[in-house]
């Protein structure tokens, strides 16, 4: 994409998550004069970082997977993760505490994942293999036959390119009925489904050709990068910098008008003039709050009528002591998680019975909290606009803090020396997550791919980036999406600039 747009073509992207700073960076490679508005004074999005008494706590994403993608970007720019922070592999990767006493520890390697499986199910262990070795098919094809590609109009399908996809067609049912195919233990399902959260949707819901996460989890394992996602975050602000991004913090863009050429954003310093804009702002949010009515190109019933992924009640919390058996990453899983998801999609409520998550990043990194502590993040998915008042967050913080204690032996009631929670009002109200979600739309199989809203924008000359667009949630796929969203501005240039209105002017 280098030398792919003129050099006097401003662009400017609205927030710095690592949908705007990927699109940042591929648009400055490519030639444009990129400058990048964030309304907060950190970088990073929904990756923030809080940091409160001698803690740090990443208050977004916390598991950094698929390091294949975040390599093949940086290569882009002749460069490699390891020039901005270092990885270690999480061993254990996580523990999973179920709440009728049994546990099991899951390690960086195959081998261990098939003697778990074989350990509850007679011959799991060789479906397992199977399974694996298809979802690392299934990885490879879809990330460099779709993902990569791209795709995201109905007729880029229309590809011989996609025949060997074909046969998979499976893969568009759910991923309930996929796995089953494999396994019939429940807890092994469980263990196959779980990352599905990371993706906001459950096995009910969400097509089986995310079944490509296992080969994620389990074959390319998890990792730990220095300074947690916040350091992610740091490396992608020094690499745009380097690449000539002029990255301006605490300027909130208020509207955004004009055109192609002649666009106009509103912030309280004053006016930013552009040539392009592209919005890492959720498109709900942009075109209701940033854009003028004659701009949008949805009502607002649309935006309520979309399945979006859960939110979250989440709680930082400075620990003292000890909180083994915990690893860095934790879950806790009821036998049956039905109910927990039902909660979610169908009757929204707060879990009677919940799934949830537990970081300790500081089982891996002792910087993140003073001696003898432990910055831990609980992170319980819950349906998006519930009432979240203070009152069910007390009582739901102290029956999560009780659950705890009696399903892990980890009792932190009486240790807790910092606190922070978040949850649906805070995701709304920072963020603009319509519903107070806490990941954006659904990846159910009527929002997965090119039923995902565009890059392009019908305001010619606006553009979308981030989790909303394609390809989806998640930190590595907010990169590719800013990839995306810049070679579509190079496939749509040349823009008329501000120098060509001044020449014709003259004129």
């Amino acid at each position: 994409m280098r030398d792919g747009l003129p050099r006097d073509l401003t662009v400017t992207v609205v927030g710095g998550g690592f949908g705007g700073l990927s699109a940042a960076c591929y648009l400055a490679n490519a030639g444009a004069d990129v400058q990048l508005l964030e309304r907060y004074d950190r970088l990073g999005g929904h990756a923030g970082v809080l940091e409160r008494d001698g803690f740090r706590f990443d208050t977004g994403p916390s598991w950094y997977l698929m390091p294949d993608v975040f390599e093949r970007f940086f290569k882009h720019f002749d460069r490699e993760p390891a020039d901005y922070y270092e990885l270690e592999r999480l061993d254990p990767q996580y523990r999973v505490f179920w709440k009728d006493g049994d546990r099991v520890t899951m390690r960086p390697n195959r081998e261990n994942a098939r003697e778990v499986f074989e350990s509850y199910e007679e011959g799991a262990g060789d479906a397992l293999a199977e399974y694996l070795d298809r979802a690392e098919q299934n990885y490879d094809l879809a990330m460099d036959r779709v993902v990569y590609e791209g795709r995201e109009r109905l007729r880029d399908y229309v590809d011989p390119d996609l025949l060997p996809l074909a046969p998979r067609a499976r893969l568009f049912g759910s991923m309930d009925d996929y796995v089953s195919r494999y396994i019939d233990h429940p807890k092994l399902r469980q263990l196959l489904e779980y990352t599905l959260v990371f993706l906001g949707g459950a096995p009910h819901n969400t097509p089986a050709l995310y079944s490509i996460m296992s080969h994620v989890d389990l074959n390319m394992n998890v990792f730990y990068p220095e300074g947690g996602i916040a350091g992610v975050v740091d490396g992608l602000g020094s690499l745009a910098r380097e690449l000539g991004v002029d990255i301006q913090t605490g300027t909130e863009v208020q509207h955004i008008a004009g055109e192609a050429g002649a666009f106009e954003l509103t912030t309280e310093d004053g006016v930013v003039a552009s040539d392009v804009v592209v919005s890492n702002a959720n498109p709900a949010y942009t075109e209701q709050h940033l854009l003028d009515p004659a701009a949008r190109d949805h009502d607002p019933d649309h935006w309520d009528e979309q399945t979006y992924a859960p939110s979250a009640f989440m709680l930082y919390l400075g620990v003292e002591g000890d909180v083994d058996p915990l690893a860095h990453h934790s879950l806790v899983l009821p036998t049956d998680w039905d109910g927990h998801f039902e909660q979610i999609f169908d009757r929204p409520g707060w879990p009677d019975d919940p799934a949830y998550y537990l970081s300790v990043a500081s089982k891996t990194d002792e910087t993140v909290a003073p001696d003898g502590h432990h910055a831990i993040v609980v992170l319980v998915p819950i349906a998006p606009g519930l009432d979240d008042g203070p009152a069910i967050r007390e009582e739901y913080r102290a029956f999560v803090l009780d659950d705890l204690a009696e399903q892990t032996g980890v009792d932190l009631r009486d240790r807790i020396v910092v606190e922070e929670t978040a949850c649906v009002s805070e995701f709304a109200e920072r963020y603009g997550d319509p519903q107070g979600t806490a990941l954006g739309l659904a990846h159910t199989l009527f929002q997965t791919g090119p039923l995902r809203p565009s890059h392009r924008a019908g305001l010619e000359g606006l553009y979308y980036t981030g989790a909303y667009t394609t390809p989806g949630i998640g930190m590595p796929m907010c990169l590719i999406s800013g990839e995306h969203t810049a070679r579509d501005i190079v496939e749509d240039s040349p823009f008329e600039t501000k120098g060509d209105r001044s020449a014709s002017t003259a004129d």
